[in-house]
């Protein structure tokens, strides 16, 4: 029994742990994907050499994140596969090795819906991020790449794959900046850059995007699938960009209003 815990545990605690490296590296402007491969690559050990990782190593604040996951990744391993290995000699010597094994794959079944829960998810990546901004000071200013601006707006990257949304349309039929994103590069597969670019550009996939607008945006974009249900997310998603011009358009009115009176009284 205590194998088997110490088992789950150590899994829960290796996923819990990616999960907030992932949040650290997208808080130095990597996109959401890129952040959780790179972390997941780092904890396991499994090495990275794509034109990605260049990125991320290069920049001394994810090459710190990095190297703690490397730490951290090793002694997991090491606690996991020992706990297996436990697992198994208790089982030799229990009188109800099935019972056994039911549990431990119950409980990997339980760890498995939870790493792949979009609430869960959620959750947890808003928690993390409200720590990290609390009680750290990570620099996000990449002056070779991205960074984070005011607020909840940011310069991302998106990077596209054959399924998403995005692949296959000019720039003008995608309309992005009807969700609140504006893009101001592309880079195409084979590494050249197009900056600047026209309403007539096409995205390819393998092509990656640099864009400015909501961090929610850049996230709903690349989970985004040609598909009924990536259809009805942009309907949805252009609506909460017009409501959300209302509402600022709303407080400029608002504050011009007041700025206004001001002027009228101390006249």
């Amino acid at each position: 029994m205590v194998p088997i815990l110490t088992l789950l545990v150590a899994l829960a605690l290796s996923v819990l742990i990616t999960r907030v490296a992932a949040v650290a590296l997208a808080f130095t402007g990597l996109a959401r994907q890129t952040a959780r491969f790179q972390a997941r690559s780092a904890f396991t050990g499994v090495g990275f050499t794509t034109s990605e990782s260049e990125r991320v190593v290069n920049h001394p604040v994810r090459r710190k994140i990095l190297m703690l996951l490397m730490l951290v990744g090793n002694a997991g391993i090491v606690t996991v596969v020992a706990a297996t290995i436990l697992t198994f000699i208790d089982e030799s010597k229990s009188g109800s090795p099935l019972l056994h094994v039911v549990m431990l794959v119950a409980g990997i079944a339980v760890l498995w819906t939870a790493a792949t829960s979009k609430w869960l998810d959620r959750r947890i990546e808003n928690t993390v991020r409200r720590l990290l901004t609390r009680y750290t000071r990570l620099d996000v200013r990449d002056y070779a790449g991205l960074m984070h601006l005011g607020g909840e707006y940011q310069i991302s990257e998106l990077t596209v794959d054959e399924e998403s949304w995005l692949a296959d349309h000019t720039l003008a039929e995608l309309a992005l900046r009807k969700e609140g994103v504006v893009v101001l590069g592309v880079e195409a597969a084979g590494g050249e850059y197009l900056g600047v670019p026209r309403g007539s550009t096409r995205i390819q996939p393998g092509d990656t995007l640099l864009a400015y607008g909501r961090s929610g945006s850049f996230e709903r974009l690349s989970e985004r699938k040609r598909d009924a249900k990536g259809s009805a997310d942009r309907v949805q998603s252009i609506a909460e960009q017009q409501t959300e011009l209302a509402e600022q358009k709303r407080k400029e009115e608002t504050t011009g209003h007041t700025k206004s009176a001001a002027r009228s009284r101390s006249e």
